[in-house]
C-alpha cells in the first residue's frame, strides 16, 4: 500500500523540506499551504474549504505552520511589552491554527494500522523547561498547542489505537522563520532538520502518543 502524507504549511521552510523528503520517499503526498492554497489556518471556514482538496485516508499528517513574529510584534523581552493585540494573534496562528487542523483533519487517519499526526512546536513553549522567561506571546501559544494536542492523543486512542499523535521540536533551524533569532545556537539546515523528525517519528508507536520531542527524540516536558 502506497504511504500516503498530508503536509499543512508545505511552503514553509521545514514544510516544503518535508514534502521534497517524503515525496522522494515514495510517498504520496498531498501539500497545502497558504501561497498555493489559500489556506488560512485561523479561519475555520479556509480550513475546510482547502481540507476539502484531500481524499482517503493519511498515514501522516504534519503541521508545520507557524509564525515568531506577527505584524511587527517582536518577542517580548520584559513583560511590559505584553500587548493583547500580539497575544491573541501569537494564539490565533500558533494554537488556534493548527487545533482547527486537528478538528478536521484527524479523520483522515486510517483506524487501523500505523498513523502519526505531528505539530510543530518549540521547546520554548515548555513550562518546565523554562528558565530565563521572556518570549510570553509565542511561549504560551506554544504552551497551548501542546496542551491541544496531548488531549487530542487521549480523544484520538479511543478510536485509532495504533496513532500516534505528538508534538515536535524542531531544533533551531535556518529558515526565514530563526534568522534573526538564532543569535549563539547552532542551527540545522531544513533538510537536515526533517531527518531528523521523520527518524523520531518512525521510532514512535501508540505508547508514544501524547507526548512532545525534540529532534533528537528525547521528550520534552511540558
Amino acid at each position: 500500500m502506497t504511504h500516503r502524507s498530508l503536509i499543512i504549511g508545505a511552503s514553509g521552510g521545514i514544510g516544503s523540506a518535508i514534502t521534497e523528503k517524503l515525496k522522494a520517499n515514495g510517498s504520496e503526498v498531498t501539500s497545502l499551504s497558504r501561497s498555493e492554497d489559500g489556506l488560512d489556518v485561523t479561519d475555520e471556514a479556509s480550513v475546510v474549504k482547502c481540507l476539502g482538496k484531500a481524499t482517503g485516508e493519511y498515514q501522516l499528517i504534519f503541521v508545520a505552520t507557524g509564525a515568531l513574529e506577527i505584524s511587527g510584534a517582536v518577542p517580548e523581552k520584559a513583560l511590559r511589552d505584553v500587548t493583547a493585540q500580539a497575544m491573541a494573534d501569537q494564539f490565533a496562528v500558533n494554537c488556534i491554527g493548527p487545533a482547527l487542523v486537528m478538528k478536521h483533519a484527524l479523520p483522515f487517519l486510517p483506524r487501523k494500522g500505523p498513523s502519526c499526526f505531528a505539530a510543530l512546536s518549540a521547546r520554548v513553549g515548555s513550562i518546565g523547561d523554562n528558565q530565563i522567561g521572556g518570549w510570553y506571546s509565542y511561549r504560551t501559544a506554544k504552551a497551548a498547542l501542546n496542551q491541544m494536542v496531548h488531549s487530542a492523543a487521549i480523544e484520538l486512542k479511543r478510536t485509532h489505537r495504533d496513532a500516534v499523535c505528538v508534538a515536535l521540536h524542531p531544533g533551531t533551524v535556518a529558515t526565514d522563520f530563526t534568522a534573526k533569532y538564532a543569535g549563539r545556537h547552532k542551527t540545522v539546515e531544513p533538510d537536515e532538520a526533517v531527518h531528523n523528525l521523520l527518524s523520531v517519528l518512525e521510532g514512535l508507536g501508540p505508547d508514544d502518543s501524547g507526548h512532545f520531542y525534540d529532534w533528537q527524540g528525547e521528550r520534552v516536558e511540558w
